[in-house]
């Protein structure tokens, strides 16, 4: 059987570290009244760089980590909720600065859960034989498109990309769990000439609720029970969200991998940020199986298993 394996992985923080205290003083709030809601206590916002130039970075640091000769990959997938240039877009853009040949280049926008619709596009590309290797990357720069006067989305946002090579492996188990719902899609919102809105309550409930049972749908698909999984790896939108999803998946807490506390909510770079920091730290291994987990504007959501 057919399947797809995880080769190397980046990231890319900015340099400008906005902790609580800036938004203390802003809103002349308690110290720790916004980790207690949101479990956030640093992000990362950037001012003179593209979108395109953030993911570029995580790339550059994906092949100088793992020493990667990029040249035989055979598609770049990039999913962002914003770009500056629409033509040539973020892929394109990777394309020409590591001089890649032969590629196919695509940005996808999926809302926070696109990373999730790229990683799954890619292991059809590589399932079908028609490539060897696939670039996915999720990458945001929210500071560009929120209202910095607004309390509920400028303590919760940061910039950031992550990066990960993935290529064709055999008798490896793969398995995803895609649902898209327009229907309910103004709960997230970020239209032309208006900033990122948020549906606070109703996005609980989506990511609480209704991202449980889609995991639990996965998990029922593939015969497997959540004991089974040695990582659950969300996007990472909100502490409080992320631990009432855990307790209704009932994963353990050292099951859930959490980072939002040190870089906040990144959107499409979330889950990519964060499977780079489980590598590196080599918390993985052989035949363990992971969960990462989409959710975010559109509606979109998502959950893919992969075995190490």
């Amino acid at each position: 059987m057919n399947s797809i394996k995880i080769l190397a992985t980046g990231m890319y923080l900015p340099k400008i570290e906005i902790d609580n205290k800036y938004f203390n003083d802003k809103f002349n709030i308690e110290e720790d009244w916004i980790y207690k809601r949101t479990g956030i206590k640093k992000r990362y916002w950037t001012e003179n760089e593209k979108t395109s130039e953030i993911a570029i970075k995580a790339v550059e640091n994906l092949q100088e980590n793992n020493n990667m000769n990029l040249n035989k990959i055979g598609l770049i997938i990039v999913a962002s909720t914003n770009y500056e240039d629409s033509m040539p877009s973020i892929s394109f853009e990777i394309q020409k600065k590591f001089n890649i040949e032969n590629c196919i280049c695509m940005d996808i926008l999926a809302g926070c859960s696109g990373y999730i619709n790229g990683i799954d596009i890619a292991r059809k590309y590589i399932e079908l034989n028609e490539i060897e290797y696939a670039l996915v990357i999720g990458v945001e720069k929210l500071s560009k498109y929120i209202d910095k006067n607004d309390i509920n989305t400028a303590i919760l946002l940061g910039d950031g990309a992550g990066a990960t090579l993935i290529g064709k492996a055999e008798n490896r188990r793969y398995a995803q769990y895609i649902e898209s719902i327009g229907q309910e899609g103004d709960i997230l919102t970020s239209k032309e000439n208006s900033k990122i809105y948020m549906d606070g309550k109703k996005i609980y409930k989506f990511g609480t609720a209704r991202v449980a049972q889609n995991v639990d749908k996965l998990l029922e698909k593939e015969k497997l029970n959540i004991s089974d999984i040695k990582y659950i790896v969300p996007h990472q939108s909100n502490l409080r969200i992320l631990n009432s999803m855990r307790e209704k998946i009932g994963a353990t807490q050292e099951q859930m991998y959490i980072n939002i506390t040190n870089i906040g909510n990144t959107f499409n770079a979330s889950i990519p940020i964060a499977l780079n920091e489980i590598v590196r730290k080599s918390l993985l291994e052989k035949q363990d199986k992971i969960i990462l987990v989409g959710y975010g504007g559109g509606l979109n959501l998502g959950s893919i298993l992969i075995e190490i």
